[in-house]
C-alpha cells in the first residue's frame, strides 16, 4: 500500500506553502506501510517561534483554499515550538530547528519512502541550505582573521 493520490496532493500543496514562508529542510515520507492513522508525514523547520506560526498559518490557508482541507486536530500552537496539523491523510510537523534536531523525526522514518516534492520546494531547500551554510562559515572566517 502506498500513500493515496489525495495525500500526495496535500503534501505537495503544504510543502509549497512552507517553502513560500522560508521553512527549512522540507521533507515528506510515505508512512502508509507503517501507520494505519495516516498516509504521509510532512516535516519542516523554522529558526524561531514566530516563523513556525507563519508557516503553519500559510499551510492551513493554502490547504483550505486549494484542496478544501481543514485539519481535524492542531497541537502545539501555544508554545510555537512544534506544531502538528492532522489532516487524516497527512500529518504536518512544523518544528523549531532546535526541536527538529533533538527529536530527529526523519531518523525515525528514514526507512519509509520519500515523497517527491515539487521542484520549487527542492530549489528552495537548496537555496536555504546554501544561505545557512554561508552564515555558519562567516563567524569562523571572522575569528580566523582576528587571531
Amino acid at each position: 500500500m502506498t500513500a493515496s493520490d489525495k495525500a500526495v496532493q496535500l503534501v505537495r500543496i503544504a510543502a509549497e506553502a512552507a517553502a513560500d514562508k522560508l521553512a527549512d529542510d522540507i521533507l515528506a515520507y510515505d508512512v502508509s506501510e507503517q501507520l494505519v492513522i495516516t498516509d504521509a508525514f510532512l516535516l519542516c523547520s523554522a529558526t524561531n517561534d514566530r516563523q513556525v506560526r507563519a508557516i503553519v498559518d500559510e499551510i492551513e490557508e493554502r490547504l483550505r483554499t486549494e484542496a478544501d482541507a481543514k485539519p481535524v486536530r492542531r497541537e502545539g500552537e501555544r508554545e510555537g515550538r512544534w506544531v502538528l496539523l492532522d489532516y487524516i491523510d497527512i500529518v504536518v510537523h512544523v518544528q523549531h530547528e532546535e526541536d527538529r534536531t533533538f527529536y530527529a523525526l526523519e531518523r525515525l522514518w528514514k526507512d519509509c519512502p520519500a515523497i517527491t516534492l515539487p521542484e520549487s520546494v527542492m530549489q528552495a531547500n537548496l537555496q536555504r541550505a546554501r544561505v545557512t551554510d554561508r552564515h555558519d562559515l562567516a563567524p569562523r572566517a571572522d575569528c580566523e582573521r582576528s587571531a
